[in-house]
């Protein structure tokens, strides 16, 4: 009980603080180019972690104003902490075993849960590059199942690679020449529906383990 108060109450007061102070915080981001990676990598961190405003926002503030790669490596390196960070509040922090039985309850959340633990890794990767499922779903689920610490932390860090890259790729692109948008979007478009195609399959996977 005193776990989860403390992760509530933290959660709590982080969420306040970046609600009165994100604006502050962006354009000091976009007056201090490119000299405090550490400081802006932190606040990224907790601009992931408890979204008050769109990441891709965040991601397109510092795009532009750190470059394509160096940006992308931010962007990357905060959405990642912020998803290990919100797994270890959830599995640590004295929600796992009232989110097990529940998942474990029912027949049908119980197949689909053994399912994505036995792909894990590959499960969360495709997930992860799938924008229109929300990240803290998946952080959620992952923590509430049995999958392992180190195999959520690689396979969400790998998955959040292409997304995280079009978020400072749009950014700094919006500031030099706002025409390749138009071919980043083509380009993250088919790659999407690649994914997509692949995640269909899984899905499928465990329509057939249902059903069985």
């Amino acid at each position: 009980m005193i776990r989860k108060s403390i992760v509530l109450v933290t959660g709590i007061v982080i969420i306040a603080l970046l609600f009165l102070f994100h604006e502050p915080l962006l354009q000091w981001i976009q007056n201090n180019e490119q000299d405090y990676v550490i400081l802006t990598t932190i606040i990224a961190t907790f601009m992931s972690l408890f979204p008050v405003i769109p990441y891709p926002i965040v991601g397109g503030v510092i795009g532009a104003a750190y470059g394509p790669i160096l940006g992308a490596f931010v962007i990357w390196c905060g959405s990642t902490l912020a998803s290990i960070i919100f797994f270890s509040m959830v599995r640590y922090g004295g929600f796992d075993t009232f989110g097990q039985k529940i998942l474990l309850k029912y027949s049908s959340t119980k197949k689909i849960t053994l399912l994505f633990e036995k792909n894990a890794f590959m499960s969360i990767t495709i997930l992860r590059m799938i924008p229109v499922i929300p990240s803290i779903l998946i952080n959620a689920y992952a923590a509430l199942s049995r999958v392992s610490f180190l195999s959520y932390s690689i396979a969400s860090g790998l998955g959040k690679i292409p997304a995280m890259t079009l978020f400072a790729l749009v950014g700094h692109t919006i500031v030099t020449d706002p025409t390749e948008i138009i071919y980043m979007i083509i380009i993250y478009g088919i790659f999407i529906s690649i994914t997509y195609a692949g995640y269909r399959l899984w899905t499928k996977r465990i329509d057939s383990a249902i059903s069985s």
